[in-house]
């Protein structure tokens, strides 16, 4: 199966899990999956994160996180920013603020996949892949 947009079937695979009170949800993996999901588990939306090396691509488990008592789910909204179509890209001086700093941004940049956050301290720009929050 050819996908054109890897980052968006990865954040759709993981609203649909969320949206259906899934524990787990698995995802053909690649490097730049794996590096966003590093960066959504240091920042404590999700759970936990397995690698597995089987197979030519591999996969990516991952264990949502929800609240104990309330059940609802640690990532409320995922979105797409840059698409493959219409890439965005943003400098040091206009990181985007989601959610008034209480979301993060997930940016591509020189240094590698990093929130906007660890961005801004770094001292760098990048392309701009997604909202959570």
């Amino acid at each position: 199966m050819m996908n054109t947009d890897p980052i968006a079937d990865y954040l759709t695979r993981v609203r649909n899990a969320i949206k259906a009170n899934h524990r787990v949800v698995e995802i053909p993996a690649s490097n730049l999956k794996k590096e966003i999901t590093k960066v959504l588990f240091d920042k404590g939306y999700i759970a936990n994160y397995k690698f597995i090396e089987e197979g030519p691509q591999g996969s990516i488990k991952i264990a949502l996180k929800y609240h104990p008592i309330s059940k609802v789910p640690a990532i409320r909204t995922l979105t797409r920013v840059s698409k493959p179509g219409l890439r965005k890209y943003a400098s040091v001086d206009n990181l985007p603020r989601v959610l008034n700093g209480l979301g993060i941004a997930i940016l591509s940049t020189s240094k590698g996949v990093m929130s906007d956050k660890e961005a801004a301290v770094q001292n760098v720009g990048g392309e701009v892949l997604c909202y959570i929050y």
